[in-house]
């Protein structure tokens, strides 16, 4: 296992590690996959082939010879095999030479799962309108895995969901079947730790958590996992692994809530925040700062505090603290368009009437991805506002509408045809010079710094 520091605030916690975690030591390639199979025959299979999915069954590419994609979009599948899907540029490579060889095999039958040695789930764990949990897919997801499954398989699900899930709709399932966990399958819960659009963070440099439905299971899954990743580390249970990810996200969450409204603070105060937050990460231990934006967008940040607050509220419990966080990150959209109205009023326009193009669409720099994103909800207050909306974004040529026809990117954009430009993303290696000629430039990632009249929310 490759040598890790834990991400702890307070020196020295790291003492702790060899108390509560155990350290699983990753096999060399002639050790098989823990079910007995060798490693020149391991099969995994790949249920679902999105943003986790698919960069998980290509980090397999030369690790295991046999890599089975399974997805019930069959548009998803044809995106994939004409190498259109939206990957890090270091895995587009390893896509087309898994096609090319054949390792990666992509198909929509799902009994396809049951001639792999380990079976990963990797399906999308969203919220509805309502902000409680959409399980349709998880447990559409889980029938299947659990219709198909063999004796002698591994059975491991990543998706961020509530605690207990893993025994719910995997274990017990299996054992009604007739497959006992620990003795016939292999069953646990290890959560995905991919970062989008961010090179710094590779796989196999991210350690990852397993939780066992017994300890062998755990030794089983780590075996399998740690084809993935140097270090892997076992906790008592598949709820303490599923519960470790929900913690992870919240965290963020809250850190997201409060920089934001410091950045606000900062605001009131005519200082600039992200230069404060750079000065206060230089202390070494005891803060942990990330940058304040527009919102917050994605596939989880958004989304999975709310599994674990949907979860307390059917035992009549609360989290007051958490519940905040999400209503704070989920005001922030409407604090970017106040503001927006606040900085066309100093001009003497109104925002009826106001041509306003917003800079960068997706959640997240350097991704395709508008799941969630707050340019989203931007645009659409603007428009009830009586905005006329454009939005300009490379990485993504339109944006469905609700009520009318998709929004298409602007292609060259000229700044002086705005009233105001507002920035949510920025992408790397994209030229915004045009942005300079905007009269107004309402800046929401604190970032843009060189347009003349920039303002910051």
């Amino acid at each position: 296992m490759a040598d890790h520091e834990l991400s702890l605030a307070v020196n020295g916690r790291e003492r702790h590690l060899h108390r509560k975690l155990v350290p699983f030591q990753v096999p060399g390639p002639a050790a098989g996959n823990g079910n007995g199979h060798a490693a020149s025959t391991l099969s995994v299979a790949i249920v679902g082939l999105g943003y986790v999915g698919l960069p998980t069954a290509l980090a397999l590419h030369g690790r295991c010879d046999r890599i089975i994609g399974v997805d019930i979009s069959r548009q998803r599948l044809d995106t994939i095999a004409a190498q259109h899907a939206d990957l890090a540029e270091t895995d587009q490579p390893k896509l087309a030479a898994a096609l090319a060889d054949g390792t990666l095999e992509l198909t929509s039958d799902m009994a396809a799962i049951t001639a792999a040695d380990a079976v990963i789930i990797c399906v999308p764990t969203p919220v509805d309108d309502s902000r409680v949990p959409d399980l349709a897919a998880l447990r559409g997801a889980c029938a299947d895995v659990v219709r198909h499954a063999r004796r002698g398989q591994t059975i491991i699900l990543t998706s961020t969901t509530y605690v207990g899930t893993t025994r719910d709709l995997v274990i017990k399932p299996l054992a009604q079947r007739g497959l006992s966990a620990g003795a016939d399958v292999s069953v646990a819960f290890s959560p995905e730790r991919i970062d989008p659009g961010n090179p710094d963070h590779l796989q196999w440099e991210t350690p990852r958590v397993v939780g066992g439905a017994t300890p062998a299971c755990a030794r089983r899954t780590a075996a399998v996992v740690g084809r993935l990743t140097a270090s892997v580390y076992l906790v008592s249970s598949p709820e303490a692994a599923e519960a470790t990810k929900l913690y992870e996200n919240i965290f963020r969450a809250v850190s997201l809530a409060l920089a934001n409204e410091f950045a606000d603070a900062c605001g009131t105060l005519s200082l600039d925040p992200i230069e404060v937050t750079l000065a206060a990460g230089t202390k070494p231990y005891g803060f942990l700062g990330v940058f304040p934006g527009p919102g917050v967008g994605g596939h989880c940040i958004p989304c999975d505090p709310h599994y674990l607050l949907w979860q307390l509220a059917q035992a009549d419990r609360r989290s007051p603290l958490i519940e905040q966080a999400m209503a704070s990150i989920g005001q922030r959209p409407d604090r970017v368009v106040a503001r927006a109205s606040e900085v066309l009023a100093g001009s003497g326009r109104d925002l009826a009437g106001a041509r306003v193009i917003v800079v960068g669409v997706s959640y997240k720099a350097g991704v395709r991805d508008v799941r969630e994103s707050p340019a989203l909800t931007i645009m659409a207050k603007l428009r009830e506002r009586g905005a006329e909306v454009s939005l300009y974004d490379p990485l993504v040529p339109e944006v469905p509408q609700p009520d009318g026809p998709a929004l298409r990117s602007v292609t060259a954009p000229d700044g002086a045809a705005y009233d105001l430009a507002v920035i949510h993303t920025l992408h790397p290696g994209v030229d915004y010079a045009w942005v300079n000629a905007c009269p107004w430039v309402l800046d929401a990632t604190y970032q843009f710094e060189d347009a003349p009249h920039r303002v910051v929310v």
